[in-house]
């Protein structure tokens, strides 16, 4: 009978893995509609051809080999499927654990895999949109693969796979903690992206002689509110999944708590964007609204699980009004993001990392601000690195008349609205 009930808790706990994961994917599809709304419709081609090819790339370079970086094992995967004595090793394993039933998750080593690297999937779709409608594709997915099979899974390894920073320090002796990647996925996506902006400058026509900020407005604002709501309802995966347990009562309740938490810092994050444009701008600016939510998300990542529900809504307030100051400041910076993507996954997350000792006694400030800035530091000197190589030896950016004409043209050959045209 016991060994009947492990097999029932490694069943479940496997399935509810394998269904926040596919979540967790369906955001692939929150992150294209959002940033096809966000750009102009001469580019819409090209955004979704980025933000699907990203995904294909990341599934391949993270079976090759980041996640044996990341979390140790063979290259592509090899011999993740078990053996023959997958069952009789997983109930001796479950059998002799004094914390029984109510100890640590135990779930397929392939559905881990699955839950992971749509993680990574994530991680580089922020990099899209803060590049969007003035980079070449073939560069941008050449990093994909760097950053996808390098770079993101040796700061992962640091982190949740808990390895040490080059020999010289373990961020789990400082107290580090990021409950679903407010720092290891969206800070880190963020960084790449700021290199990568950097390097490649600002759009046509973005800013004016004297310094002025030229508004550029998104093609299809109902397109990017869906985009914002599949992110919204995908992130229950992104954090619940990270729970890693539904199979006893502590967990089950962790979980309820967490998509809890998550739903209200999303909320919070979106009101509080909302009524500061409001204040700033004297209209309900929908695009800061949809960011606020975004960012009321990125910063309860780090900790959903020990806040109450008002902590939660804060944390996603603080987060909202950060996200619409940032966005004003980088762009006063002449930092062209078309989408935000660097205020609301690099900032926030920034905060989201610096706001889980509020409610989580085991951390520290310290230790929070030492892991931010590792990963930080990592992803962001690699991918710089990364980006000067691909522009030398390939160039990163389209021609001026290219960027005219749109990335779609240019880049894929077609348009997404061919019927939108003169004559």
């Amino acid at each position: 009978m016991e060994n009947n009930i492990f097999e029932l808790q490694y069943a479940m706990d496997t399935f509810y893995f394998l269904v926040c994961g596919a979540l967790v994917m369906w955001m692939a599809a929150g992150f294209s509609m959002l940033e096809a709304g966000l750009v102009r419709s001469k580019n819409t081609t090209e955004i979704l051809t980025k933000n699907v090819a990203l995904f294909a790339v990341s599934c391949i370079m993270y079976m090759v080999m980041g996640y044996a970086i990341m979390y140790g094992g063979s290259y592509f995967l090899n011999g993740i499927e078990g053996g023959e004595t997958l069952v009789a090793d997983a109930l001796k394993d479950m059998a002799g654990r004094e914390d029984g039933f109510g100890g640590g998750a135990v779930y397929s080593s392939a559905s881990d895999f699955f839950f992971q690297v749509v993680f990574v999937a994530t991680a580089m779709s922020i990099v899209s949109g803060a590049v969007a409608e003035r980079m070449k594709l073939w560069a941008f997915l050449l990093f994909a693969v760097v950053m996808t099979g390098f770079i993101y899974p040796m700061e992962g390894n640091w982190t949740w796979g808990g390895g040490s920073v080059f020999g010289l320090y373990s961020l789990a002796d400082y107290g580090f903690s990021d409950f679903a990647g407010s720092g290891i996925v969206h800070m880190a996506g963020a960084a790449a992206a700021l290199a990568g902006v950097l390097l490649l400058g600002a759009r046509k026509g973005k800013y004016g002689p004297n310094g002025e900020v030229r508004a550029i407005p998104g093609a299809n604002l109902p397109l990017a509110t869906l985009g914002t709501f599949i992110l919204w309802m995908g992130w229950f995966g992104f954090n619940g999944g990270s729970v890693l347990k539904l199979g006893d009562i502590a967990n089950a309740n962790s979980v309820a708590m967490v998509f809890l938490n998550t739903n209200a810092a999303a909320a919070g994050g979106l009101v509080a964007a909302l009524i500061l444009a409001r204040a700033l701008f004297g209209k309900a600016d929908l695009t800061m609204a949809l960011n606020g939510a975004l960012a009321g998300l990125v910063a309860i990542t780090a900790e959903p699980s020990t806040p109450t529900a008002l902590e939660a809504t804060l944390i996603g307030a603080v987060g909202g009004l950060i996200v619409v100051f940032s966005i004003t400041l980088l762009d006063k910076m002449k930092i062209d993001d078309p989408v935000g993507a660097i205020s609301v996954h690099g900032v926030v997350g920034f905060w989201g990392l610096m706001a889980v000792p509020l409610t989580n006694s085991g951390t520290t400030f310290i230790g929070q601000l030492i892991g931010a800035g590792t990963i930080f530091a990592w992803v962001f000197v690699a991918s710089f690195i990364v980006w000067m190589v691909i522009k030398m030896i390939m160039g990163i950016r389209i021609s001026e008349e290219e960027e005219y004409e749109g990335a779609d043209l240019a880049e894929c050959g077609m348009e997404a609205y061919p019927e939108f045209t003169k004559g």
